[in-house]
C-alpha cells in the first residue's frame, strides 16, 4: 500500500464548507422554481404576470409634476 501525503490547509476547509452551503442554496432555489411550475400546471396557482418595467427619467418626473424640464444650453 502506498503512503499518500496530502495536506489540507485552513482555506480548504472553508472552501469545502462554501461549496456545501452553495449546493444547498442552489437546490432550494431549484426546488422552489420547480414547485411553482407544478402548482401552475395543476391550476392551483395562477401564473404571475410580468409587470411592465417603468423607467423614470428626469423629463418624465418633471412632466408628472407639471414642471418644465431643465434645458441646458450648449457652451461655445
Amino acid at each position: 500500500m502506498h503512503l499518500v501525503r496530502a495536506y489540507l490547509d485552513a482555506g480548504s476547509g472553508s472552501m469545502i464548507l462554501q461549496v456545501i452551503i452553495g449546493g444547498f442554496a442552489a437546490a432550494a432555489v431549484s426546488l422552489k422554481l420547480f414547485w411553482r411550475r407544478i402548482l401552475n400546471f395543476l391550476g392551483i396557482r395562477k401564473p404571475e404576470e410580468e409587470e411592465p418595467s417603468t423607467t423614470t427619467t428626469p423629463d418624465a418626473t418633471a412632466e408628472s409634476r407639471d414642471e418644465k424640464p431643465a434645458v441646458v444650453e450648449p457652451t461655445r
